[in-house]
């Protein structure tokens, strides 16, 4: 089964944190697999909250995922943007 990570961003305080966030994972996210299905755009708000920002990853299985988010390399990466940056991360599995 396949792994996603869900990110639902709430707040974005520094958008250079966050770009500077995505650069420093984005290599470290593929290298576990990870392929990106969503990252931003378009959006419309049907029902709930709105959040400015979505991302969707996919990676070929949930431990990956899991593997990749506990990682030392993205941990470190995430402290560039989490003092400025608020979301929901969910990782699911899927089909």
């Amino acid at each position: 089964m396949k792994g996603y990570w869900i990110a639902l961003y709430k707040k974005i305080e520094s958008m250079d944190n966050l770009k500077s966030y995505a650069a420093k994972v984005t290599p470290i996210i593929k290298s576990f697999g990870g392929k990106p299905l969503v990252r931003g755009g378009k959006h419309l708000i049907l029902e709930g909250d709105n959040f400015p920002r979505t991302v969707v990853w996919e990676f070929p299985s949930y431990e990956k995922a899991l593997e990749c988010h506990n990682s030392k390399e993205y941990q470190d990466g995430w402290a560039i943007a989490k003092g400025t940056t608020e979301r929901n991360l969910q990782i699911v599995e899927g089909t």
